[in-house]
């Protein structure tokens, strides 16, 4: 990957890190809160993990095969747990663009709750 390809990937895993941070800290009326629910269910209420990520893909204009190949290359060292949700006929495209929310959805859950956990550290609620 390009260098200026890997600093656009660390801009955009920022920019949802804190738009998804702040988005469930408001839904569940705290971080302890957020930080205890996307632990326990981050597909809940409240949480909604993957549907922030297929519309955070449509507002990067990542939900294409050129951005899906984007994120992929970002994330080739990631393992993909879990093919069942890709099921039946797909073409390349929609499969690129499932395994990239796939791999980016877990980032994604994993550098909230880093994030969260720094904030309850130092000074939050």
């Amino acid at each position: 990957m390009n260098p200026h390809e890997q600093q656009y990937f660390n801009l955009l895993l920022a920019m949802a890190v804190d738009r998804f941070s702040e988005r469930i800290i408001q839904r569940n009326e705290g971080m302890q809160n957020a930080l205890e629910r996307l632990r326990t269910n981050p597909q809940g209420e409240g949480i909604w993990l993957n549907e922030f990520v297929d519309a955070f893909f449509r507002d990067a204009l990542l939900d294409n095969p050129a951005g899906s190949c984007l994120i992929l290359q970002a994330l080739a060292n990631q393992y993909i747990n879990d093919f069942s949700n890709i099921a039946g006929r797909v073409t390349v495209g929609e499969m690129l663009q499932e395994m990239a929310k796939q791999t980016f959805a877990a980032l994604l859950h994993r550098k909230t709750e880093e994030a969260l956990e720094q904030l309850l550290a130092f000074g939050g609620e």
